[in-house]
């Protein structure tokens, strides 16, 4: 499989993931079916790409003022946004989506070290290497 696939697609279970952990914890915060929670992931991962940058590069201001914390101002904003356009994915305010923006955070920046950690261990591998004094490279 091509690893730029894998890794859209291991995005998008994490973001899955962090939907359906924030519906479950956040009271105000709900999905109707699997189907509309394909279409969030889809919509957030789209919202992500798009206009997260740019709402960042507007409000960089505030974003400095306050020491990063208007950078979870503006993920609340896109997933209340989100809920606002999605049938059947209700946030029911902006404290709600603040809520949910954080446990999505949380689950991406934990998911994120686990498979990191898993691709070091792989790398840790010993690599087999040409004995020394033969091929191109002059041993001194």
């Amino acid at each position: 499989m091509n690893r730029g696939l894998f890794n859209l697609l291991l995005r998008w279970i994490v973001l899955a993931v962090g939907v359906m952990l924030a519906a479950r914890i956040i009271p105000g915060i709900k999905y109707d079916t699997a189907g509309t929670l394909i279409v969030v992931v889809l919509v957030m991962s789209f919202f992500n790409a798009v206009l997260r940058p740019l709402l960042i590069l507007f409000t960089m201001p505030l974003i400095v003022f306050s020491m990063g914390l208007g950078v979870l101002a503006v993920n609340a904003l896109l997933f209340y946004f989100v809920g606002e356009i999605i049938q059947g994915f209700e946030v029911a305010s902006f404290w709600s989506a603040l809520g949910g923006s954080v446990i999505v955070s949380v689950t991406s920046m934990v998911m994120n070290r686990v498979v990191r950690g898993v691709k070091l261990q792989a790398a840790d591998e010993p690599k087999k290497r040409p004995p020394s004094g033969k091929g191109d490279v002059i041993d001194i």
